[in-house]
């Protein structure tokens, strides 16, 4: 019977760090520094035990928030001068005491090494297994340059004769990222074992944190991906989900964003590219190619469902791969899924669904909530989304146009880029058009109640508090969870199978019902909407985190 390999990971974290003040603990990138190697380590593929050896009470709380173990160091371990062989050895042996395990492998992981990726560790982890000569193995770096000492107050060179790099003979530096040695090695007293082997690491794997500029330089490659958004947005569809990228897309500042479109969606490129955005059209029969090209680091798709095979050539791709609104079968294979319309369907790790995932524009989260209804509707909006296919603005105008005039309601219409039927409105007098308005959070507010569609605009009511009547476009927008009366909204159902004269007698009612305001009022702002693009921000964050290690 194979044997597997028993690991133990030991990250050595003292609380009285003093070139940067409690420095196990500041905030990297979101995520205290420690967060960091007890996230490389939980997911080795060699599953280790893995513990945090500290004196400090926080540190040991925090880690067990983590998912680490911990084991208390004793305070003579604790000091300054204090190297980290005895610091090991003294967890190693509690552990093992505790746990009753005989370890293959004790790791030591420094939490100040944050870039260190999991495929690096795991990869010397497989070298020493495969070479049983090897006692130790730690990770360094080539470090070859012209060097000097100080010697007696003078600088002596360390080289007979000025070369070129290439030239001069290698000289490797340990980056202190992690020392793995076999059990039997600690026994000596030392983690050093007689037949030593290095790994090499390059690039932002090698920082070793000691200095505030060590710090903001690990925040700059944390911060550097190139983010491609894949979007779809045409009459058929409309534009919420160029809606929804754009404002993902303001939000990220710290990576390279650019948009592709696929072949269909000349409505989202324009709509895009007015925002100056990088913008790509589809050029290749398969997307996948023009993907391929861009080379992005991560892949949002806000395109409805994906297939099983086109997430998986991403992944082939090595790329982190987020979806929004996708319930295909493409879904189960992204490494994060986000489905703010959906009710949830399955418990399947990494998805995400419902109202507490809506992220809100901007425009919205600035603006303040109406207030509590009046008694008279005055105000009506009416705006059906970048598209209105079926051109509900029209019916609607049509149903209650009459009653506003003789009750002196005023009738705003936002009607967006892809709205293309102006003339069958053109008739009604006395209302206001905004043409693909940049201000809909004003007219929102200001209005007392507002009919719209099943998608991005209920929750843009909800989250001002705007009494709304809902008529979904499609048999898919009507599986959308969240346009209920158990959030608040009037839903009338599928659009397209309502007469004029029950759109009429439903807006009447409630606009004679003003309790019914109130309550809906009230209940729209209890979901807490705003709060929806910080949870969202924070779960791509991590994705990201996660899939680079």
């Amino acid at each position: 019977m194979e044997h597997i390999p028993v690991v133990l990971v030991i990250i050595p974290a003292r609380g009285g760090s003093k070139g940067i003040p409690r420095k196990n603990l500041r905030i990297l990138n979101g995520k205290p520094l420690i967060w960091y190697s007890i996230n490389t380590a939980l997911h080795s593929a060699y599953r280790p035990d893995v513990y945090v050896s500290s004196e400090d009470e926080e540190i040991l709380t925090m880690a067990r928030k983590f998912g680490a173990q911990i084991h208390t160091r004793p305070a003579g371990l604790s000091g300054d001068k204090t190297t980290l062989d005895p610091v090991i050895i003294d967890a190693y042996h509690a552990i093992s005491a505790s746990t009753g395990k005989n370890y293959d492998l004790v790791i030591t992981l420094q939490p100040t090494s944050p870039l260190l990726m999991i495929r690096s560790l795991d990869s010397a982890i497989d070298k020493i297994l495969t070479k049983p000569d090897i006692d130790t193995i730690l990770s360094a770096t080539d470090d070859t340059h012209l060097t000097w000492r100080l010697e007696d107050n003078e600088f002596i060179p360390n080289f007979a004769r000025r070369l070129n790099r290439q030239e001069l003979a290698p000289l490797y530096r340990e980056t202190g990222g992690f020392l793995i040695c076999r059990s039997k090695v600690l026994t000596s007293g030392t983690r050093i074992g007689k037949v030593v082997d290095l790994h090499l690491l390059s690039g932002a794997e090698n920082i070793d944190i000691d200095s505030l500029s060590d710090w903001n330089l690990c925040e700059y490659y944390l911060n550097t991906k190139t983010i491609l958004f894949v979007v779809s947005g045409y009459p058929e569809i409309g534009l919420g989900h160029v809606y929804n990228t754009l404002a993902l897309a303001d939000e990220i500042t710290d990576h390279e964003v650019a948009f592709l479109t696929d072949n269909k969606s000349d409505l989202a490129y324009e709509k895009i590219a007015r925002s100056n955005y990088k913008v790509y059209r589809q050029k290749h029969d398969k997307i996948i190619q023009d993907i391929k090209e861009i080379k992005p680091h991560v892949v949002i798709n806000d395109i409805l469902d994906t297939t099983e095979s086109y997430i998986k050539a991403l992944k082939k791709n090595k790329i982190c791969v987020i979806n929004f609104e996708d319930i295909g079968s493409g879904a189960r294979y992204a490494d994060l899924v986000i489905n703010a319309m959906y009710p949830e369907m399955g418990k399947l790790p990494g998805h995400f669904y419902g109202h507490k995932y809506f992220l809100l524009k901007n425009e919205f989260m600035y603006s303040n909530p109406r207030s509590t209804p009046g008694k008279e509707v005055r105000n009506v909006l009416i705006t059906y989304g970048g598209v209105d296919p079926n051109n509900y603005t029209f019916k609607t105008l049509s149903a209650i146009y009459g009653y506003c005039s003789s009750h002196n309601i005023s009738i705003n219409v936002a009607a967006g880029l892809g709205y293309k039927m102006y003339d069958s409105i053109s008739n009604f007098q006395n209302i206001v058009i905004h043409r693909d308005s940049g201000n809909l959070s004003d007219l929102m507010v200001n209005a007392d109640l507002v009919f719209t569609s099943a998608g991005r605009t209920t929750f843009e009511a909800a989250s001002v508090g705007t009494p709304a009547i809902v008529m979904s476009q499609n048999a898919r927008e009507a599986t959308h969870f969240f346009a209920t009366s158990k959030h608040g909204f009037i839903n009338l159902g599928l659009g397209y199978q309502l007469n004029e004269s029950f759109i009429l007698q439903e807006f009447t009612e409630i606009c004679n019902n003003h309790s019914l305001r109130i309550n809906m009022h009230e209940m729209l702002l209890k979901n807490d909407i705003r709060s929806g693009k910080k949870r969202i921000m924070d779960l791509i964050s991590g994705a990201i985190r996660y899939y680079y290690g």
